[in-house]
């Protein structure tokens, strides 16, 4: 209404006939969250964002080249999880960059699983990608994050450094460290993710 008011005047005096006051006298909707919060829509979409980034991160972790859609498998799914998907394929399969999603009971040979609330689907990556390769490659990123998480043990345990190192330094060096497990901890998912591969 503020931005084109002639437009909206004229719309609230003719779509009804006993209107008193007009639009710009009338009061503001007030709303509850109860009407403003579709719990059903909300879960919905929280499925398909669950999906979209189990889909993704699989994909990043092992490599996939990001312009490929790679073909999906469900391999079993709820009725909650079938109409979620339906509801929200176009927005899921663009933005997990996935192609077709077929049906099957079994996961095909070299793939990967994703699971989600009520649903468990596979990603064919075996011939996708070179699985040795990328098994190495993890592996060698992997021994070069070990190191330097040895190296960010070894300074915080050390008593010297604890003691004259200013608590901001040592506050950073923790925060690094943090970070470098959290590193780890994917990058070791990843290579159990390969082994499931093949």
């Amino acid at each position: 209404h503020p931005f084109m008011p002639f437009i909206t005047e004229e719309l609230w005096g003719t779509l009804a006939d006993n209107r008193t006051k007009m639009l710009v006298h009338a009061d503001w909707p007030t709303y509850t969250a109860a009407d403003l919060v579709d719990d059903a829509a909300d879960a919905e979409l929280n499925w398909a964002i669950s999906l979209i980034e189990g889909i993704r991160s699989a994909r990043a972790q092992m490599n996939v080249p990001v312009g490929l859609y790679v073909p999906v498998v469900m391999q079993e799914a709820d009725a909650g999880a079938k109409a979620a998907l339906a509801n929200n394929q176009t927005l899921i399969t663009r933005l997990a960059r996935i192609g077709d999603i077929t049906e099957s009971a079994e996961a095909p040979k070299g793939s990967i699983t994703i699971t989600t609330k009520g649903a468990t689907f596979a990603l064919p990556l075996a011939d996708i990608i070179d699985v040795d390769a990328e098994k190495a490659r993890v592996e060698k990123v992997l021994g070069k994050l070990q190191k330097e998480l040895g190296g960010l043990r070894g300074r915080l345990n050390n008593p010297k450094f604890a003691e004259s190192a200013p608590e901001e330094v040592i506050e950073e060096t923790r925060a690094n460290l943090a970070l470098r497990e959290e590193e780890e901890a994917q990058l070791k998912a990843a290579l159990a993710r390969l082994a499931e591969i093949g």
